[in-house]
């Protein structure tokens, strides 16, 4: 790719390492995991391994992984299926600032009946935790929020989110596809009961993510068909886009500190020198631990963000 990239919270290059470890499973093991004879078998073992390399990671145990096709449909799936296995309550908590599959999967179940809570978040995005409480009663079924914020960057407060949920007996599902690789993700820390992430927003293949169930919650499935992922996540298996996903989490998990530091002095570098020759605010938090170090957003006065962007991209700079 020509000119400069600044898109990375869209998608991210293949990492090399991903790519050869990938290209195994595109020739040479190439057996449906789901044959029974001696190829596929031996396939379906690497499918168990790539997800306890991702289970590892996060700190989880293997079977509370379960493969999809992304975060979209991860989103859709914690959010529907969890709403189908509960048909009792009727009432999803989400914040301001989702990301779109998020939205539109709760605008769908507003129209089969239920009641969604948006809940504000301030000006630099931080979710107000005490209208989150409050929003809770008897008949809430679930909380789903985004972990970090693709746009403004901001990595909310979820200890405390996690703490609240605990406290009314509901279920939590968390958008991390922002936040892997940028942060610590550690799932042995909070008591989180699904969880998304989606390979290409950490130098993996697009086209494969998926969803961590903790042990013991209630799901239905969103597919239908075979009776893979443990029987309730249909379709044959992406296998190279699996042990792509699986290489890239151990990558990204690895390297995660020496990224956060790399990213943040970078962000820090480019903020100071956009300030010092423009009349611009950046949106969202202060550059630093609660931020994604990776994310600039900023706001220029008397300029129009999408003519900016398209002047840019005239000049061989992409951004968003």
């Amino acid at each position: 790719m020509k000119g400069i990239y600044l898109d990375y919270a869209a998608t991210t290059p293949v990492d090399p390492e991903v790519m050869q470890t990938m290209n195994l499973y595109h020739y040479n093991h190439f057996a449906n995991p789901s044959s029974i004879h001696t190829p596929g078998v031996a396939n379906k073992k690497v499918v168990n391994e790539a997800r306890k390399t991702i289970a590892n990671c996060l700190k989880v145990m293997q079977e509370e992984i379960y493969f999809t096709s992304g975060g979209t449909e991860s989103i859709n799936w914690a959010i529907k299926g969890y709403a189908s296995a509960h048909p009792e309550k009727k009432e999803i908590i989400i914040s301001q600032i989702e990301h779109h599959a998020t939205i539109h999967t709760c605008e769908y179940l507003k129209k089969q009946g239920y009641k969604i809570h948006l809940i504000p978040v301030d000006k630099k995005g931080f979710l107000n935790l005490k209208k989150f409480e409050a929003a809770i009663n008897e008949n809430t079924l679930m909380a789903s929020i985004i972990w970090a914020n693709n746009e403004i960057g901001t990595i909310q407060d979820v200890k405390s989110i996690s703490s609240i949920c605990q406290k009314h007996e509901i279920a939590l599902h968390l958008d991390a596809v922002q936040a892997f690789g940028q942060i610590s993700v550690d799932l042995s820390i909070y008591p989180i009961d699904m969880l998304t992430l989606s390979a290409h927003k950490f130098y993996g293949p697009k086209g494969i993510g998926c969803l961590f169930i903790k042990k013991g919650i209630l799901i239905d499935p969103l597919i239908h068909g075979g009776a893979q992922e443990q029987g309730i996540r249909s379709g044959t298996e992406n296998l190279t886009g699996i042990v792509g996903m699986a290489k890239a989490v151990e990558i990204a998990h690895q390297k995660q500190q020496v990224m956060y530091e790399l990213l943040s002095y970078l962000s820090s570098r480019i903020h100071q020198r956009i300030i010092t020759g423009f009349d611009c605010v950046i949106n969202g938090p202060e550059l630093g631990g609660r931020r994604l170090p990776n994310n600039l957003s900023i706001s220029f006065r008397d300029v129009i963000g999408t003519q900016l962007a398209y002047w840019l991209d005239q000049n061989d700079i992409a951004v968003w």
